[in-house]
């Protein structure tokens, strides 16, 4: 089989790249991570230069705007430029556990002001004796991904 051009494996059935040999599927995998691979590169690359152009003008409209993140919007010619700089807050979870134990010593409610979210390491989950898991078990649900698959070419 001649190699297929990325246009023609997407206009071929699913079912019928499925009937093709293991190796011709091992080429394919192959050539389509490497353009993925190609893609992304590029992309990093064009934001960097898109950054290089447009960060000091996105700074200063936000500057005027009195503002450090979000979005602002300028023309460049015949192209709208939109800036996002987007807010990332992390918190302190060993301060905010602290803040949320002298909230409830305090006689008040700390779900008023801190979400909680409760986690089990799956791996501590599966070291417990079955005594300990039939306790957590009920509050557990297993989904499962997106099924993957890796090829390798054997050595003849």
């Amino acid at each position: 089989m001649s190699r297929l051009t990325p246009d023609q494996v997407l206009a071929t059935p699913a079912g019928e790249l499925a009937a093709l040999q293991s190796d011709a599927l091992f080429q394919l995998k192959n050539d389509a991570a490497d353009l993925l691979s190609a893609a992304k590169a590029i992309v990093e690359h064009l934001e960097r230069a898109l950054e290089l152009k447009y960060a000091d003008r996105a700074h200063a409209l936000r500057l005027a705007a009195r503002k450090d993140t979000g979005v602002v919007h300028f023309d460049d010619g015949r192209v709208r430029v939109t800036a996002d700089l987007p807010k990332r807050v992390e918190w302190d979870q060993k301060r905010l556990a602290e803040i949320v134990r002298r909230i409830a010593e305090g006689g008040e409610d700390p779900a008023e002001y801190v979400e909680t979210a409760y986690r089990v390491s799956e791996t501590k989950f599966n070291a417990w004796p079955e005594s300990l898991k039939s306790a957590f078990a009920p509050a557990r649900t297993l989904k499962t991904g997106k099924p993957g698959f890796r090829l390798a070419l054997l050595e003849e």
